[in-house]
């Protein structure tokens, strides 16, 4: 970005068709890759892009014949530079870097954004609400190639002086107390996820987590059960948030000193937020509405989308398509996507609100909850549950959970379908991959 260069955040988890549609998509002309993920560019849908450089990083790997790319050596490539590098004459509101969207429906989206969005990050969220300061370091198993991460490993330590710590590993349970034990980090960003398995890891009682000083969540719904065991647990309370790619980070927040479990948090400084209904028409404070978010964060488009363009950003505010409500104290608590509602015996259910109950159940690690059809083309509410270690999953254990919901909430929003899991998908992100748990149900 300094030579004035876009960059594309690419996961290293993509599959090779999807690296490809990367490239077309993009126009990109280089791509720097590690030499062991060359590999990644041997899709044949590559030729049609205009890659013609690729600069490999780490022992060499020559790439197949017949490639219309040439590649480069690293180290070669830099040692012809100048150590000096003037940064190009770039302004605030010129495109800096690229992030896609997860594509959980069609391909993945190019979310543009521009060089001012990175330090206006900081600003409302890096430094306003978590406090970073020169001396911290900074833990964040989320990827620098996602939003979160980006914001975590890069954009605020960067800005404030503070150390990164970067794990290139998968984040398993091990992996992370290992790295927390090693490098003594002093804040630990993760999504839920990651602390339900950091909570469920043998021996996690004895980890020595005592550098930490804040821990911070996002991307899913913390449940109060797993906020509470933390805390106990570690003597530390988990710092919930939410953000999204368009907007390049947090604009709700919970605060060390003032927090509600279960909430996604409150509005930060910085970010405007309103609810509406399918209309545009703004609810009562309580009642459920989409949420709409404007910062100076926010992406201007999708790159060469201009039909979701315009579903999303609507002049100069984010349409997110995600269901809230708001309380007496201005925190929101996420309620689902507005097109997840589903009819359950003539009566509007969202799942999200059946999964967070289970949740509560001591039995209960982890869990997703989705309408799926039955064999009569009626919706109806199928759970699938990772129980903890000394629980069996049997058919008491689901009349307990299915009775436990209807305790809880309402008779008719129990799941009809409970089906027990040693452990549940994941994407890249580390969320639960709930679209692959219903495509292994059709399947």
């Amino acid at each position: 970005m300094r030579a004035g260069f876009v960059p594309v955040l690419v996961n290293t988890l993509s599959p090779d068709e999807l690296i490809a549609y990367y490239l077309q998509d993009s126009g990109a002309e280089v791509a720097i890759i590690q030499s062991n993920l060359v590999h990644l560019l041997d899709h044949d849908d590559v030729r049609a892009s205009r890659l013609r450089h690729v600069v490999l990083v780490g022992e060499r790997h020559d790439p197949p014949a017949g490639r219309l790319y040439s590649a480069h050596a690293w180290d070669q490539w830099l040692e012809q530079q100048s150590a000096e590098l003037v940064p190009a004459a770039t302004y605030s509101d010129e495109m800096a870097l690229w992030m896609y969207s997860s594509g959980s429906t069609g391909r993945p989206k190019g979310v543009v954004h521009l060089h001012h969005d990175l330090p206006y990050t900081y600003e409302s969220y890096g430094r306003r609400m978590l406090g970073i300061r020169a001396d911290d370091i900074v833990l964040s198993p989320p990827k620098i190639f996602f939003a979160y991460g980006f914001g975590n490993s890069l954009t605020f330590p960067f800005s404030a002086g503070a150390s990164t710590v970067l794990v290139p590993e998968r984040p398993d349970a091990e992996t992370v107390f290992a790295a927390i034990e090693r490098h003594r980090p002093t804040i630990l960003f993760g999504l839920p996820t990651l602390y339900n398995a950091l909570l469920s890891h043998p021996g996690s009682e004895r980890r020595d987590l005592s550098s930490l000083r804040l821990c911070v969540s996002a991307a899913e719904v913390l449940s109060s059960e797993m906020f509470r065991e933390w805390r106990r647990r570690y003597g530390l309370s988990i710092v919930e948030g939410l953000g999204s790619t368009e907007v390049l980070h947090m604009y709700l927040s919970n605060r060390v000193d003032r927090q509600k479990p279960g909430a996604s948090g409150a509005r930060i400084p910085g970010y405007e937020i309103k609810l509406t209904d399918l209309d545009g028409n703004a609810v009562a404070r309580g009642e459920s509405g989409i949420m709409w978010v404007r910062g100076d964060s926010t992406a201007p488009m999708y790159w060469n989308r201009p039909d979701k363009t315009r579903e999303t950003m609507r002049a100069d505010w984010i349409w997110t398509g995600d269901r809230f409500h708001e309380d007496e104290d201005g925190f929101y608590y996420f309620e689902g996507r507005a097109d997840d509602l589903i009819k359950v015996s003539g009566q509007w259910v969202h799942p999200l609100e059946i999964e967070r109950c289970l949740s509560e159940h001591p039995a209960v690690q982890e869990c997703a909850v989705l309408g799926v059809e039955d064999a009569n083309r009626l919706m109806t509410l199928h759970a699938w549950v990772v129980l903890k270690p000394g629980y069996v999953a049997d058919d008491q254990a689901t009349r307990e959970l299915q009775s436990f919901v209807k305790a809880q909430l309402l008779p008719y929003k129990y799941p009809r379908v409970v089906e027990y899991r040693d452990s549940l998908p994941k994407t890249g992100t580390g969320k639960i991959d709930r679209q692959a748990l219903k495509a292994a149900r059709q399947s």
